[in-house]
């Protein structure tokens, strides 16, 4: 009955979307997307108005997309300034500037928040999303930190490990593409390197440069994300992937290891692997163990479900899954690929359209969407 119905509603939305200035092919991609979370959504409770709900679902999809291909045009303009390999001749402020917010008057917590504010340019809502924390918490924790460093001289910089955790998160909001604050990052972490001898600020180095190598093959031309064991390993940067290394295997020797170190090590067992079928998985298992022990994350463990899921099993990685709490980030969408992985498809294809709905960034939603879709014409033939 749905099925017939939303055949029927097609021509109808499609024209709207157009009417409204989408161009076709665009329009056709949001219907599309439109009527996989109809799919999804009706059997539960259809909508007492179908056309409409097609048009709004398929609207806001038109302008997701159209968001998401203005940002990633916006990042191939910045082509030109990625971080280039060796050290910094030009030394700014910006990297005191990151010690003075560390000031020590604030806990390390509300320092790397103020830090991330005031000088990284995060969002409080990008800031809450890397603590998973509400955004009215993360708003409170900066107003406090705020109110603690008024008045107070900025004559004692903060330490080493706070500006480490900043410039992390920095990268990372870089590195999901919401903001293109990676080339930052890896710039100042190279000048903090260049200062200081200390074997995690090379861990850090190391861990971004593994990461940033891997930036042009994920996403695919059209902007759909492509998960690490699909993409194109002769895309990555091997020259950034050879200084990552080295600097690496130089901070290890010292004996000295800490959670960026322990991360730098996992991504280049990945980086090391010539395709994703020769991932030494059992050693990444290893890894995770140290990181764990060093961090006692919870976000570490979810990692490492599925690390262990690809070194012994989806079963054992749904064993160790399952001593986690549901209400992490990515959960569902860890636990669909396990299901999929270990053959229950139907559950699988469920866990996916679940795990769309919390999805933090537009291309992991499309991404999971994609996967519930998939599994579902398989299960329809």
């Amino acid at each position: 009955m749905n099925e017939a119905l939303l055949r029927s509603l097609t021509p109808s939305v499609l024209g709207i979307l157009v009417r409204r200035g989408a161009d076709f092919a665009a329009a056709e991609d949001a219907v599309q997307d439109a009527l996989v979370e109809a799919v999804r959504a009706w059997p539960d409770e259809r909508p007492r108005d179908p056309k409409g709900w097609l048009v709004t679902v398929a609207w806001r999809r038109f302008l997701d997309a159209t968001r998401a291909e203005a940002a990633r045009r916006r990042r191939e303009d910045l082509v030109d300034e990625e971080p280039a390999p060796g050290p910094v001749p030009a030394v700014d402020d910006t990297l005191q500037l990151y010690f003075l917010c560390a000031h020590p008057s604030l806990t390390p917590s509300s320092a790397v928040a103020l830090t991330l504010r005031a000088v990284g340019g995060l969002t409080t809502r990008q800031i809450a999303r890397a603590y998973l924390v509400p955004e009215a918490t993360m708003a409170q924790r900066i107003s406090r930190a705020k109110r603690t460093v008024s008045g107070v001289p900025f004559d004692q910089p903060g330490d080493v490990a706070t500006v480490l955790r900043v410039l992390y998160l920095v990268f990372n909001e870089g590195y999901s593409g919401d903001v293109d604050l990676a080339a930052e990052a890896i710039r100042l972490t190279r000048q903090l390197a260049a200062a200081i001898d200390h074997p995690e600020v090379a861990g850090l180095l190391a861990l971004m440069l593994l990461h940033h190598a891997r930036r042009a093959s994920r996403t695919a031309p059209d902007g759909r994300l492509v998960p690490l064991a699909e993409q194109d390993r002769g895309r990555w940067d091997t020259g950034a992937i050879a200084e990552g290394v080295g600097i690496l295997q130089g901070a290890l020797a010292r004996d000295r290891l800490g959670e960026f170190q322990a991360q730098a090590a996992i991504a280049a067992l990945h980086a090391d692997a010539p395709t994703a079928g020769e991932t030494d998985w059992v050693q990444i298992v290893e890894w995770y163990d140290e990181l764990a022990a060093l961090t006692d994350s919870p976000v570490v463990r979810l990692n490492r479900a599925v690390a262990v899921g690809e070194a012994d099993g989806p079963r054992a990685g749904l064993a160790e899954l399952a001593a986690l709490s549901d209400t992490l980030p990515r959960h569902t969408a860890v636990a669909a690929y396990l299901h999929e992985r270990d053959g229950d498809l139907p559950k699988a294809a469920r866990l996916y359209a679940e795990a769309a709905h919390s999805a933090p960034t537009l291309a992991e939603r499309d991404h999971l969407t994609r996967q519930a879709a998939r599994l579902n014409a398989g299960l329809r033939r």
